[in-house]
């Protein structure tokens, strides 16, 4: 268990930090703007306060930037002004400013830093190289002369950003070894979390998968495999929808979201963004199976909050996703669809208690409170100028647990009492 953040000097009214992202879609979607909001709320119960600034945004506390929209980037805006950026950080005048994307804003974060003489930090949200290579030489990307040279590029650019910062964090311990290999210093794993308390096996609704069937005329015994998140070309949608089919009628894919590379098909079922937790969490726990076979995730947000739900989950074996998941789910190397349409109906068929139990103890440890005291630890250690780079050790692992440690273990048992035999059975 993690200790309890430090509280600040209650005459000082509590640190001002000040969170620079265009990862802000309007339409309420996206780990980053999860991950923003929860701080914001615990930021507030420990007398913090908190601005962000962001392409859109109104109302206190938060600093319209301006932007260019992004085509086909499900409402995401791109700052071009650097200058005019980091003058708006400077009329906020926090004590510690985080930059959640490499843009213009990482730039300005640190111009702002500067003249402010206060601490920046840098949340890597995102595998920059990978994308670079993507974008520049399409799927097949590192295996071609312009994707090599568009990951270096990228590489090199974002060892120059962050050289600047106090402080570099990223959700996976991959990325930070990756990072850590192109020299960026004071580089740190700080995974994402997930509100044990809304996303857990007792969000599962069967009247409401009853209407929901009906309403879709879902044929009877329907199995739901399920998708959360942007539908962009790296998630690899269209392998998932192809799995799908292989597996016949009784099998839907529903896609919950929105972007430019929809998932199709006779039996995909598309539906939009969905932005209260709740929903969310009952959309995950009613389903069979939750799936994501994109390659190059930093973390995998939707696949911790299905994992919390109790749900069984098949994902990519690779990037932050593979890291997520594995011994808490099913993870395939291949991009074969029959090779995840097998994967899916084992993972639906199969109950395997050790995959349900270590998926909620998984899920429980990062239970958002739990992250953000951490996160909070780091941004205290900034603050009074000491070693910033403590906690969330590289090689972490969760501590053993037994079931009556692990909230929603007996949901779960309620809910498939096979998939959560005993795990005192395991050899």
């Amino acid at each position: 268990m993690l200790a309890a953040p430090p509280r600040p000097p209650s005459d000082a009214g509590g640190p001002h930090l000040l969170d620079a992202t265009m990862l802000w879609s309007a339409e309420g979607s996206g780990a980053v703007r999860r991950l923003l909001s929860c701080k914001r709320s615990y930021l507030g119960a420990l007398h913090w306060r908190h601005t962000l600034m962001a392409p859109g945004v109104d109302g206190p506390g938060r600093i319209d930037c301006g932007g260019i929209p992004l085509p086909a980037a499900s409402g995401y805006r791109f700052v071009l002004d650097r200058r005019r950026a980091a003058q708006l950080i400077e009329r906020a005048a926090p004590d510690l400013i985080e930059a959640g994307d490499p843009y213009t804003l990482g730039w300005a974060v640190l111009d702002a830093a500067e003249r402010l003489k206060v601490p920046a930090v840098a949340f890597c949200h995102m595998h920059l190289p990978a994308l670079a290579a993507r974008l520049v030489a399409g799927e097949g990307g590192p295996s071609t002369w312009r994707g090599r040279w568009a990951e270096r590029q990228a590489a090199d650019y974002l060892t120059r950003l962050y050289a600047g910062y106090d402080l570099v964090l990223a959700p996976s311990r991959g990325l930070v070894r990756e990072l850590a290999q192109l020299g960026v210093r004071r580089v740190r794993y700080q995974p994402l979390g997930v509100d044990c308390s809304i996303f857990s096996p007792a969000a599962d609704d069967p009247r409401w998968r009853y209407r929901l069937e009906q309403r879709l005329q879902l044929p009877a015994g329907a199995r739901l495999v399920v998708y959360a998140g942007r539908f962009t070309p790296e998630k690899r949608l269209d392998l998932v929808a192809d799995a799908v089919r292989r597996l016949g009628p009784q099998y839907r894919l529903l896609a919950v979201g929105s972007g430019p590379r929809p998932p199709t098909g006779a039996q995909v079922l598309v539906l939009p963004p969905e932005v209260s937790s709740r929903r969310v969490a009952r959309l995950l726990a009613s389903c069979d199976c939750f799936v994501h076979a994109g390659d190059h995730e930093s973390f995998g947000l939707s696949a911790l909050e299905a994992m919390a739900c109790g749900t069984p989950v098949v994902a990519s074996a690779q990037g932050g996703l593979g890291e997520l998941v594995s011994g808490g789910g099913t993870t395939v190397e291949s991009r074969q669809p029959d090779d995840w349409a097998a994967a899916i109906a084992a993972a639906i068929d199969d109950d395997d208690s050790r995959l349900a139990f270590t998926a909620l103890q998984r899920a429980q440890s990062l239970h958002w409170p739990l992250v953000l005291a951490e996160l909070v630890s780091r941004y205290s250690s900034l603050l009074d100028s000491t070693d910033a780079v403590t906690g969330w050790d590289l090689d972490e692992t969760v501590s053993p647990q037994t079931p009556a440690t692990v909230p929603g273990w007996s949901g779960l048992v309620d809910r498939h009492p096979q998939r959560a035999a005993d795990p005192h059975t395991w050899a």
